[in-house]
Formats: structure tokens, C-alpha cells, sequence
């Protein structure tokens, strides 16, 4: 009777199939938080990865914590990316991103600019991917005298966009305002042409999947289906993704993405917005099957 593989195959083989990915291990999680919080509101998320899927390697970046997390969006995309990519180069089987809030338009942005990127699923848990729009506590903490009418007066500038809510911030009623004011949403989902569309949009494409979660009573993202990427017109009626200009004209890869079978949304009703991380049936129904 012949022996096992495994015993047939000297150990200095076995650890470069193990370094190569070649293993049955899960690959590696990075979570981005949102605005005002840090990794601390992500150990339960952590302990839920690692207890169905033991050994896993779970990291939260811890930059931009809190009050910091109000910094301009394009200077923290620097500083994610290059975290990230730390962790990448050592993770030559490839990782899984799983951002929250306003840690998904950090991520989006930064799988967009990384050429080499070897993101393999993309999750994004209740982030405004097209856009905030709405009076909600986090905007009266920074806006406290500012009803969302009045809003983009002050986003739309170069002082405005140093503070990250107004590099999301999409005021359906002043779209012209919206696309020559705000430096970040616009470019990062290709509304507004420039000369790096085509590199980040291949850059984008290199994910293997993307999983967008979120629902109708989240309270703080606005429209919630911003989350899957419908936002409203200019009636405040909500255009869902496939028909947004953005993914019709394929400006970033969503239309390709999705034509592929590799975008997938998830609905859960009766999670507030700050509890998505923590509750375990997000977990389960949303996220679990994605860590692979």
C-alpha cells in the first residue's frame, strides 16, 4: 500500500503549495471601517470569521480612526493602499476586502488606482457607493447648522472637499455643481472623464468578486440603495443600478463586472446602520460564503 500524499511529498514542497495558495486554508480578510469609528467596532466581525473559518488571518487597518476618519477621502486612499498592499505582498494566494460605510469608497478607490492588486472578493457593507443625500446624525455632527438643501453650497469647494463626507456627497438637484465640485465620487465611478478611466477601470476588473450588502432600514445610508448603487434623479425618485449612466456606459467595469456573474447583492431588512458588523445574520446570509 503506498503512503499517503502528503507523506510522499518532502516538506519544503508542501510550504511552497501552502505559500502559493495551493492549500485548503481561506485567504486572508482586510476590513476597512467607516467614518467615526476604528477597528475596535470590528472585533466582532473578526470573531465571526474566525470561528467558522479557524486559522484565518483577519486585519483591520487602523488609520484614520474616529474624528480622523474625516479627512479628505484621496489622502486616506493613499495611505489605505499602501496598508493594503503591505498585506497583499504577503499574501501571494490574494485576499478578500471587506469594507464598511465609508471604508467602501476607500476601497473602491483603492482597488481603482492598484495595478497589481490580487483583491479576490471585494465585500461592500453598507457603503454609499453613488452617493450620500440626507439629514441624518451623522451629517448635523459635521453640518450641525446645514439641512442636506444647503449642503452642497459648502461641499462643492475646495474647502468642503477637505472633509471626506463631501467627497460622497451627491446632491441630486445640483448635478453640475456635483460634477465640477466634488474631486472623488465623480472620478472614481467615471462620471466625469479623465485620463485615467481606462487604467482603473482594468485595475477594477481584476476583483474576482464583488458583494453588495445593505437595506431599507439601515437610517444613515441615503437612498439605501446607494449601497447597490441606485441613487436618485432629480425627482428623488431612486434609479437602480443597471440603469444609472455609469454602469450603461461601463465607465468603471460595474456593466463588465456584472455581465460576468460576479456581482452580487444582498438585502437584509431591520439592521441599523451601525449594527451591519455585528450581527450575525448579516454575517451568515451576507458575507460567510464569500470568505473562501
Amino acid at each position: 500500500m503506498r503512503a499517503p500524499w502528503s507523506s510522499r511529498v518532502p516538506l519544503a514542497v508542501l510550504l511552497l503549495l501552502q505559500a502559493a495558495g495551493c492549500t485548503d486554508g481561506h485567504k486572508p480578510v482586510i476590513i476597512v471601517h467607516g467614518i467615526l469609528d476604528g477597528p475596535k467596532q470590528f472585533e466582532t466581525l473578526s470573531m465571526f470569521i474566525k470561528k467558522v473559518h479557524p486559522g484565518t488571518k483577519v486585519q483591520t487597518v487602523s488609520l484614520y480612526n474616529n474624528m480622523e476618519s474625516l479627512k479628505p477621502l484621496w489622502r486616506q486612499v493613499e495611505d489605505f493602499r499602501k496598508a493594503i498592499e503591505d498585506i497583499m505582498n504577503k499574501s501571494p494566494e490574494g485576499v478578500h476586502l471587506l469594507c464598511f460605510s465609508q471604508g467602501g469608497l476607500i476601497c473602491r478607490a483603492v482597488l481603482s488606482t492598484s495595478p497589481n492588486h490580487n483583491v479576490h472578493t471585494f465585500i461592500s457593507l453598507s457603503s454609499p457607493l453613488a452617493g450620500q443625500y440626507g439629514d441624518t446624525d451623522y451629517l448635523k455632527k459635521v453640518f450641525p447648522d446645514h439641512a442636506k438643501k444647503m449642503v452642497y453650497i459648502f461641499c462643492y469647494n475646495k474647502m468642503g472637499q477637505k472633509i471626506s463626507i463631501c467627497d460622497y456627497w451627491n446632491d441630486p438637484h445640483h448635478r453640475a455643481d456635483y460634477l465640477r465640485g466634488n474631486t472623488f465620487l465623480p472620478l472614481i465611478n467615471g462620471e466625469e472623464s479623465h485620463k485615467f478611466m481606462k487604467d482603473w477601470r482594468e485595475n477594477f476588473l481584476r476583483i474576482k468578486k464583488m458583494v453588495l450588502i445593505g437595506g431599507p432600514d439601515d437610517g444613515v445610508i441615503t437612498p439605501w440603495q446607494s449601497s447597490h448603487y441606485g441613487f436618485y434623479n432629480a425627482s428623488e425618485d431612486v434609479v437602480e443600478m443597471r440603469n444609472q449612466e455609469f454602469y450603461k456606459r461601463d465607465t468603471f467595469g460595474l456593466r463588465t463586472l456584472d455581465a460576468r456573474g460576479d456581482v452580487s447583492v444582498c438585502v437584509q431588512s431591520g439592521v441599523e446602520h451601525t449594527h451591519w458588523h455585528s450581527n450575525i445574520t448579516v454575517f451568515t446570509n451576507c458575507i460567510e460564503k464569500w470568505l473562501i
